[in-house]
């Protein structure tokens, strides 16, 4: 598998090597230089695979020969052990639940994909690999739980101090051994500037093996892609148009989309849903791409004010706005709106969404009214209702079961490290943490 650089097509790298460096040197991001498009044998029987069958297909497409089949089977077999079901509410909306793996969250895919495939390669190397990950709610946690105790890793999480649900607080601070979390004063565009700066440290860089869990590593966004032809698998025979409906804050889930869409997957559109930070929709609208600073909203793991992986969304584009906004619409709603619409679907359906499930549904509410296309739209549902019982709770006005692998974490002491979102604060704990 070649890659190129979103700054530079000529600079290319394998997969071994993307994996690791995380970011290029020109602070890009790696991109396949090919996106085979699967055999419409495949796309036609998908219904005739398993989950792990369609997995493995999709990245031995992507990956090729550089993680021999049987090794990569493996790979896929132990990380993706857990469904990615669609559960319809009606006749045109679908939703996928991509909570059911260790965290709770979707982010278990792409951290357990990328967890061993970096034990894979990692075997035989005699210095400690250091994973810097910033998150905003999930990635975290489901980052912590992939690479729990992997030897010859350590894990450090920054997340923004406050700006995180207790539940989701718990699952970066409790677990110890080769997982440590870095409470960062600031937001998560904070906690992302710090990582990226890191990864183009000279001086980190010459002492430490560094490399990336969020969604700018292209090992956390192929595992992504699986699920999209597993929603179309389990929908195929009803014969209707699909469109995807994603909730986006750094956009890696949207790009995973795309991607799938580009090796085949016949999707009619896809909807970019955010809550008030809103940069993408506008830009869809206007053409005028804005990053700001992100604002705090009850859904979280979406308050990004600079997504990264708009650069992929606009690698794939070539920039043209006017073939992108064809193929992608944006909305934006607000709190008020997320609250009064999850009441309404729990006492519609009988039905939990999380909040960002609840962006998603808006989202996929207006494009239905606005295009009056026919069409299925799924929407994707990013992470267990109960991660946010406090607001869930406070909003439905009724207690919130809780999952025991959520549960047993509540009594478990918080162990983190306060930081200044300050870059030579944080490149001297790096450095004194490895001495």
């Amino acid at each position: 598998m070649q890659l190129y650089s979103t700054n530079n097509p000529a600079l290319r790298v394998n997969f071994r090597e993307a994996l690791f460096q995380g970011l290029p040197s020109d602070n890009g991001l790696f991109m396949p230089s090919d996106l085979s498009v699967l055999p419409d044998s495949f796309i036609r029987n998908l219904s005739r695979f398993s989950f792990q069958d369609i997995a493995f297909t999709v990245a031995h497409t992507l990956i090729g020969a550089e993680i021999p089949a049987s090794d990569l089977r493996g790979i896929v077999e132990r990380a993706i052990n857990f469904p990615a079901p669609v559960v319809l509410l009606d006749e045109h909306t679908g939703i996928l639940e991509l909570f059911h793996g260790p965290s709770l969250a979707f982010k278990d895919f792409g951290a357990r994909f990328m967890a061993e495939t970096m034990s894979y390669f990692n075997r035989g190397e005699d210095q400690e690999l250091t994973i810097l990950v910033a998150t905003s709610g999930d990635t975290g946690g489901a980052v912590a739980a992939g690479f729990y105790r992997t030897p010859g890793i350590r894990v450090i999480i920054l997340y923004p101090s406050g700006k995180v649900s207790p539940l989701q607080e718990k699952q970066l601070t409790t677990l110890g051994h080769n997982i440590t979390a870095l409470e960062i004063e600031g937001t998560f565009d904070d906690c992302q500037a710090l990582v990226k700066k890191a990864f183009l440290d000279a001086d980190l860089n010459a002492r430490l093996r560094l490399s990336s869990a969020n969604s700018i590593n292209i090992a956390r966004l192929i595992p992504q892609s699986f699920y999209y032809f597993e929603a179309f698998k389990q929908v195929s025979h009803l014969n209707k148009p699909i469109v995807f409906s994603v909730p986006s804050g750094n956009f890696g889930n949207l790009t995973a989309g795309l991607l799938a869409s580009r090796m085949g997957l016949p999707v009619q559109h896809f909807i970019a849903a955010t809550n008030a930070n809103d940069v993408v929709p506008k830009y869809l609208t206007s053409g005028e791409y804005r990053p700001r600073p992100s604002v705090r909203t009850l859904s979280n793991a979406m308050d990004v004010g600079a997504p990264s992986n708009f650069a992929r969304m606009m690698d794939l584009y070539g920039s043209t706005w006017n073939t992108i906004k064809n193929d992608i619409s944006g909305f934006a709603f607000s709190d008020v709106e997320t609250e009064k619409t999850l009441r309404a679907v729990d006492q519609q359906y009988h039905y939990l969404l999380d909040p960002h499930g609840v962006i998603g549904y808006l989202a996929l509410r207006q494009y239905q009214a606005t295009t009056k296309k026919e069409c299925l739209g799924i929407i994707l549902e990013t992470a267990h209702p109960a991660k946010f019982r406090e607001d869930m709770e406070r909003i439905l006005h009724r207690t919130i079961d809780i999952p025991e692998r959520l549960a047993e974490l509540q009594h478990r002491p918080k162990v983190s490290t306060i930081l200044p979102a300050d870059f030579d604060t944080f490149q001297s704990y790096l450095l004194e943490e490895n001495t």
